[in-house]
């Protein structure tokens, strides 16, 4: 596990936007990653407000499912996004650190199947929600 973790960090960091958004790796493994992404001024889409923007939010889920997909315990190889619809259910809180658990469910020869769920401070109520699929390349 620790050969997937060193892989998934690498992956992280090797991102961009990743880097750019701050997102930080808490956990990984058997098809499950948690990202979290800490609050930052940049990050703000309504200067009114505070409110982080959907954009890094919707990054920060994106990241968390192709980790979850990576950690599966069916070793796939490298994977892509194919579809990830995600449904905002409010602002996250100004000055909260944004968390996205990901879990990659089921797997297919060529498809992983994940669902992800984002959170501040309030585990409660999520901030979104997401369901994706992701192309898996050949099993190792």
């Amino acid at each position: 596990m620790a050969d997937k973790l060193k892989h998934a960090n690498q992956f992280i960091r090797a991102l961009p936007h990743s880097r750019a958004l701050g997102m930080e790796l808490q956990s990984l493994g058997n098809g499950v990653a948690v990202i979290a992404m800490p609050y930052a001024e940049k990050l703000i889409g309504d200067p009114d407000t505070g409110v982080v923007h959907g954009g890094a939010v919707s990054a920060l889920m994106d990241t968390a499912c192709g980790a979850a997909v990576m950690s599966h315990p069916s070793n796939p190889g490298s994977t892509a996004t194919i579809d990830l619809r995600i449904e905002y259910l409010r602002g996250a809180v100004p000055g909260q650190t944004i968390t996205t658990e990901a879990t990659c469910y089921h797997m297919t020869r060529h498809v992983a199947f994940v669902r992800a769920t984002a959170t501040d401070d309030n585990s409660e109520t999520p901030v979104a929600m997401a369901t994706g699929t992701f192309s898996v390349e050949g099993r190792r």
